[in-house]
């Protein structure tokens, strides 16, 4: 079969590997959807998990498709099931340093049989919005650490595929004054399909100006400070300094990007308005969150793009470029 491996920076190869064949707590599936991941971007810049290991790297962990074959000991599925990978599910890392990856024709999920890998996922889904699981989980996940309650203001930077499914997550919990903050036209455009109540394009306005308009303005000790709630840093971009400086006392901060250059962090302005800045990795404890929200939202914008497997460089190209790009899905089957 063919999969994609990361051999070193920058060198991404489709190579012919063995088909899998599953242990006894194992299963096989069959891949039909995955999406290209802002951290696969950053995997194939660094060429590996942290850097290059000497071993290839199997990539692509957002994924959905149909179980092959199961295992003795794997129980609740059987082949031709329709599901969704955890991919961090069952003591794994499929796509994420592990020894599979979904970018592939057929997955071997071991250790299936814990039963925190795989879920199943109903026919009149298609496998692209399955695949979103388990984005829309690290957005969600990214919203829960902020605590936000009913009827408060909320602002997302960054409109790439987590900051859309954090916007996505705020709109099934009837969130109604959500605003989207990106530098591409194209993902504002999608932020507002998926429940943004406004949207601002950092590199057009000033954005503080805008949202003292929206959420209200407040002084402290002098200084003027913007009413928002609880922000959301999905971009990566150098924001967090300015959000630190512009929130008001007790506001909330989560931060699910990856910022992989220090950040400097003015705590004296932390400890004076007590606020409250909190890391968001993964998903929250209850994997099927992300389905009730797939299958009561139309989530369908965020996906962009399709390709094949064997067309994935050209893929890369497209999910590097936020004017065009939402997620981008390769299917390899």
């Amino acid at each position: 079969m063919k999969r994609i491996e990361l051999h070193g920076p920058e060198d991404v190869r489709l190579v012919e590997v063995d088909d899998p064949t599953p242990g006894p707590r194992d299963a096989v599936v069959g891949v039909a959807a995955c999406g290209i991941c802002g951290s696969d971007l950053g995997y194939i810049k660094l060429g590996g998990l942290a850097g290059p290991t000497g071993q290839p790297m199997p990539l692509g962990h957002e994924l959905a498709g149909v179980v092959e074959a199961v295992g003795e000991e794997v129980e609740g599925f059987a082949p031709g099931a329709r599901v969704t990978v955890n991919p961090l599910g069952g003591g794994v890392n499929i796509g994420n340093g592990g020894t599979e990856g979904g970018f592939a024709q057929r997955l071997l999920v071991r250790n299936a049989a814990d039963g925190k890998s795989l879920f199943e996922i109903p026919d009149s889904m298609p496998f692209e919005i399955g695949a979103l699981a388990e984005p829309l989980g690290v957005g969600m996940n990214a919203v829960d650490k902020t605590g936000a309650q009913p009827g408060e203001k909320i602002v997302v930077f960054g409109a790439g595929p987590i900051g859309l499914a954090a916007v996505a997550t705020l709109r099934h919990r009837g969130f109604n004054d959500v605003v989207s903050i990106d530098l591409s036209d194209h993902r504002l455009g999608l932020a507002r399909e998926l429940g943004a109540r406004e949207t601002l394009n950092a590199g057009e306005i000033d954005v503080w100006q805008h949202l003292e308009k929206l959420h209200g303005r407040e002084v402290f000790y002098g200084i003027p400070v913007v009413g928002s709630d609880a922000w959301i840093e999905a971009s990566g971009a150098p924001v967090i300094p300015d959000i630190i400086a512009n929130a008001r006392p007790g506001a909330r901060l989560s931060v699910v990007a990856l910022h992989r250059q220090e950040v400097p962090v003015n705590f004296m302005l932390v400890m004076m308005k007590e606020l409250q800045i909190t890391g968001a990795i993964e998903y929250p404890d209850d994997y099927t969150q992300s389905l009730d929200v797939l299958r009561e939202t139309d989530v369908s914008p965020m996906v962009t793009h399709r390709f094949p497997l064997e067309r994935f460089d050209e893929a890369l190209g497209v999910a590097r470029d936020p004017k065009v790009a939402g997620k981008v899905v390769i299917e390899p089957r």
